[in-house]
């Protein structure tokens, strides 16, 4: 048997001196090395050796199987690099899947087309904030409880007094005075972005979303005409009757402050996890513009006044694509981001 292995070693190896395309050698390596191939059936036999020769064969077996197995790869080698030097440049050339917006993309872009047509400007800002726009100027001082409101990512920096004062932004409201000192009044203004906190995360929570907060500051405004832009919002995100409820709330750079709910359009107001098994959802928080946020932009609240607001795009999006669960757009999962 030891003989005709070394044949057929042999008669291999010459055949593949003389091997000129890539094709022809993987012919060649399923005649001899493929499953019923002849050096397969020559290895067959060992089974009716004696233990001392199936050492000895398998060893030498094994051996010629490994040189044989090398010059093959030593080869295929060659051809692809070969074979890769050369481009048809007349071929078509390879197909591209379409990319696609991702869904809060989407939401975003067509609440910035309503809010342009009404006479918004569009501005951004840096999501790593200082203390002062994200939190002091908004009517939040340092140590005031109110902070205790945001779970927030403070970043190793101190100030003089040995205060963090940089944060991953909580809440684009950090915008808001930005925008008024460097604008001045009347303004209308909508900030969309990214935000961050330490949340707990869940079906309606996650400690990176993103949201749109808008304001309009002049004379003479009030409430309602909040409440009736939100309205006008709402009937183009959601063509026909979607139910809204108002309530009181506590935000500290308003007053007074109030939310606006909409019947959870996920379990038609039913009940789920959600909007927390109540049936509604917190879409669009907001109020009177704080006199001493005005201050703080270097406006006077006796001659100025205004109304702020925020959209919860993440939830928004939530809403009218009918995702149960938050997490699902942070996940990067093709199978659900190709739905849209």
């Amino acid at each position: 048997m030891k003989k005709e292995l070394e044949k057929i070693k042999k008669e291999i190896l010459d055949e593949l001196e003389n091997i000129k395309s890539g094709q022809a050698l993987e012919d060649l390596e399923i005649k001899f090395l493929g499953r019923k191939g002849e050096l397969n059936n020559i290895l067959k036999k060992i089974k009716d050796l004696s233990n001392d020769q199936k050492k000895e064969i398998g060893r030498f077996a094994n051996q010629v199987k490994s040189e044989i197995t090398e010059r093959i790869e030593e080869l295929k080698g060659a051809f692809e690099k070969k074979e890769d030097s050369f481009v048809d440049v007349t071929l078509p050339g390879k197909k591209i899947k379409p990319g696609r917006l991702h869904p809060i993309t989407q939401i975003q872009r067509e609440l910035e087309d309503i809010f342009s047509s009404m006479g918004f400007m569009i501005m951004e800002g840096p999501e790593l904030e200082s203390d002062y726009y994200n939190f002091e100027v908004l009517n939040i001082p340092k140590d005031h409880p109110a902070r205790d409101m945001q779970d927030t990512f403070f970043i190793d920096k101190k100030d003089k007094d040995g205060r963090y004062d940089t944060v991953m932004r909580t809440q684009v409201t950090s915008i808001q005075v930005r925008a008024i000192e460097k604008y001045g009044a009347p303004l209308r203004c909508i900030m969309p972005g990214r935000v961050f906190r330490a949340e707990d995360i869940d079906a309606c929570h996650e400690h990176t979303f993103y949201q749109m907060d808008g304001f309009m500051v002049g004379k003479n405004l009030s409430v309602a005409n909040m409440i009736t832009l939100m309205k006008e919002v709402l009937a183009k995100i959601f063509p026909g009757e979607l139910k809204m409820r108002t309530r009181p709330g506590y935000f500290p750079f308003v007053e007074p402050g109030i939310e606006i709910d909409v019947s959870c359009t996920i379990c038609g107001g039913q009940g789920c996890s959600a909007c927390k098994n109540s049936g509604w959802l917190e879409i669009f928080p907001g109020g009177m513009i704080h006199p001493n946020v005005l201050k703080a932009a270097g406006l006077d609240p006796e001659e100025y006044n205004g109304f702020a607001f925020d959209i919860g795009v993440t939830r928004l999006a939530m809403m009218k694509y009918g995702v149960d669960n938050i997490r699902l757009f942070n996940s990067g999962d093709l199978r659900f981001l190709e739905q849209f």
